[in-house]
């Protein structure tokens, strides 16, 4: 089964100036939600289902989206408060297939990605978590990967600049990775999970080398409507 993850409970605080008041993945790109960017390639991929882990305003999602996109069963996973990545993807990991692992992706952020290949690298490497890592031409606003034998082995501080590989925010994993517990207390997974056990959890980093892009600040989000206007 191919299933995913969609963290989509983003305020959107650094895009008011230029977004109404709704959650971030709905902030309309090219004439649709840019959620609907974030889906199509996994509709194009033959995924099944996708949970969203919402929270702030997260009707208006519902209310577009309904229980299906373009044939991809769409689940919710409410936040009662924030949660964090980590929490959040606990969450809403109650909504998976337990026998089969799952992609983790950001709502207010496009990679072009080959799941298959991915998920084919992750099995035959018997890996506990793969890492999309992406391809930037400066790694100064995101921080670098420290990738050796393919397995990524620290992250490097923001700051640094010139072109290099990042963490892309999309993950491979299974439920047992997220902890035992079945508590709704927030944490952050990069932090709190990934930076701290990186040497335990050994991240397979499938190379990514395909368009990216945040729209989680106006500069981005302008550049995001250029992109998928020109692309369709």
């Amino acid at each position: 089964m191919m299933q995913a993850i969609i963290l989509a409970g983003g305020l959107g605080t650094r895009l008011r100036g230029v977004l109404p008041d709704l959650p971030k993945p709905m902030a309309p790109v090219a004439g649709s939600p840019f959620l609907c960017h974030v889906l199509d390639p996994l509709c194009d991929a033959g995924f099944e289902r996708a949970v969203l882990a919402v929270g702030y305003r997260h009707e208006a999602i519902r209310d577009h989206f309904g229980d299906s996109y373009r044939g991809l069963r769409l689940h919710y996973s409410v936040e009662p408060a924030p949660l964090g990545t980590g929490g959040a993807m606990r969450l809403a990991a109650r909504q998976t297939d337990a026998a089969a692992p799952f992609f983790v992706l950001n709502g207010d952020t496009y990679l072009e990605l080959d799941y298959h290949a991915m998920l084919a690298e992750h099995l035959a490497a018997h890996a506990r978590m793969s890492m999309a890592a992406c391809l930037v031409a400066d790694v100064g606003r995101y921080g670098a990967l420290e990738i050796q034998d393919g397995v990524v082995r620290g992250f490097l501080e923001k700051g640094s600049s010139g072109p290099g590989r990042i963490n892309a925010g999309t993950y491979l994993l299974r439920r047992e990775l997220l902890g035992a517990t079945t508590d709704a207390a927030p944490f952050s997974f990069e932090q709190q999970l990934l930076a701290q056990h990186i040497g335990d959890i050994r991240p397979l980093a499938f190379l990514a080398d395909g368009q990216f892009i945040d729209i989680g600040v106006p500069e981005d989000y302008a550049r995001a409507q250029a992109m998928f206007q020109r692309d369709g």
